[in-house]
């Protein structure tokens, strides 16, 4: 037993050795800056289709549309990634995190073919998200409905 608990005490001694320290204080700088110029961007894509006569119901759907759309267009190119690796948590903003994560798939399992590939493995990462977000969603629609009736 004394032998197994001093093989992990080396083994955690050999992790936080070879592993780096993560500058904390510049990561959250990095992910705030990033993520309010995303936020920052779709408030200037909502007040230009604003500007054009396009209703504020309709405008909010497009800003979604295009923040998707240069996501997609980023990641296919392999430079969401790279953003990703600079600016961390910032580019996780809901909407173009989730296209990133849609699209990454996609584009690793091509090879495999259309539908094998791209539209088997489009969901691997995101499929659980839409399911437990939308099972979640029903329980806090059912909770309120209860709440409100009682």
């Amino acid at each position: 037993m004394d032998t197994s608990k001093q093989a992990q005490q080396s083994y955690d001694a050999m992790v936080k050795k070879a592993s780096p320290n993560s500058p904390i204080l510049s990561n959250c700088i990095k992910a705030f800056v990033s993520g309010g110029l995303i936020c920052v961007l779709g408030q200037a894509l909502l007040m230009l289709y604003t500007k054009k006569g396009i209703s504020e119901t309709d405008a909010a759907l497009w800003v979604s549309i295009t923040l998707i759309g240069i996501s997609a267009v980023l990641t296919a190119f392999g430079l969401y990634e790279k953003l990703g690796k600079f600016c961390g948590a910032g580019t996780i903003v809901p909407i173009t995190g989730f296209a990133n994560s849609v699209v990454s798939p996609a584009i690793e399992f091509k090879k495999e073919g259309m539908v094998f590939g791209m539209a088997a493995k489009m969901f691997i990462v995101a499929g659980p998200v839409i399911v437990y977000g939308t099972l979640t969603s029903m329980a806090v629609g059912l909770i309120y409905y209860l709440v409100r009736v009682v």
